[in-house]
């Protein structure tokens, strides 16, 4: 089945005036125009286009790229709004529209908003909404503590920047773990620090491979966690103390701390370890 918004690899059935037939294994054909024409081909061979409609409401496939397809999110520039809605520049010849029904904030010319594409079922249109987060659902998360996820800034707020997180869920990064400049639209890399009650996710900047570290490390990583990140020991507590809080001995968690540490997850100081 062609996939209106979705990049669709298809095969050249024929060659007429207005351009290239293309179509996929259940008979289904859409015209390539000659403008997307690649200068040589055969019939049979196979093309990767993005297909959605034109300006005369019509199936059309291109060589394009979009700056976004069907179920993504990206950062969008306004270029026109009307009676309508708002007109978006997605890199494409017709525009991406917006109505003001799907609009968080009114639009204005010139403006960038983050937006969501879904294809509306009543007109068959690729339509743009800028209500992001009611196409997020954490009720059924898809990620676990310290999994590495991407990014996508979503929106400030009061006590830090809400993210989309894998393009499925919503995350916070708080104010005093953001130490860098970021903005609405930008893509990262994070990990999700933590679970909270309701499934909110706290995230982290960065790549620190917690999936990789030792289960020793894991553990006191959650210890950590659970402590407001300290932890009243270090490499010169009393093996006892480390056995009754932690249940390891202190080799286990000198090779633990020491591995947190070059990945630079902790600080190290007299009085106990810190969350970096």
């Amino acid at each position: 089945m062609i996939q209106i918004g979705e990049y669709n690899t298809l095969t050249i059935l024929r060659d007429t005036e207005p351009g290239l037939f293309l179509g996929d294994n259940e008979e289904n054909e859409v015209l390539l125009p000659n403008r997307y024409v690649p200068a040589s081909f055969e019939i049979g061979d196979s093309l990767e286009v993005f297909v959605y409609l034109d300006n005369e409401e019509r199936l059309v496939a291109v060589t394009d790229k979009p700056y976004i397809k069907r179920g993504d999110f990206a950062l969008l520039r306004c270029n026109a709004v009307t009676k309508m809605g708002a007109f978006l520049d997605w890199g494409m010849v017709k525009e991406l529209f917006c109505p003001f029904k799907e609009q968080a904030f009114k639009m204005k010319k010139g403006g960038w908003y983050l937006v969501y594409c879904y294809l509306d079922e009543k007109t068959d249109r690729l339509v743009a909404s800028s209500k992001t987060n009611r196409f997020l659902d954490n009720k059924e998360l898809t990620v676990n503590q310290f999994d590495e996820v991407d990014l996508i800034v979503s929106h400030p707020s009061e006590i830090g920047m809400n993210v989309i997180v894998n393009k499925k869920h919503l995350g916070l990064i708080y104010n005093d773990n953001i130490f860098q400049d970021i903005s609405v639209g930008d893509r990262l890399k994070g990990v999700v620090k933590k679970i909270r009650s309701g499934n909110k996710l706290d995230i982290a900047l960065g790549q620190v491979g917690y999936r990789n570290i030792e289960p020793n490390a894991e553990l006191i990583m959650k210890e950590l966690e659970d402590n407001s990140g300290y932890l009243n020991l270090s490499d010169k507590s009393d093996p006892d103390d480390i056995k009754r809080m932690l249940q390891m001995s202190k080799k286990s968690f000198k090779k633990a701390i020491g591995s947190l540490y070059k990945q630079k997850l902790i600080v190290i100081k007299d009085d106990g370890i810190y969350l970096n």
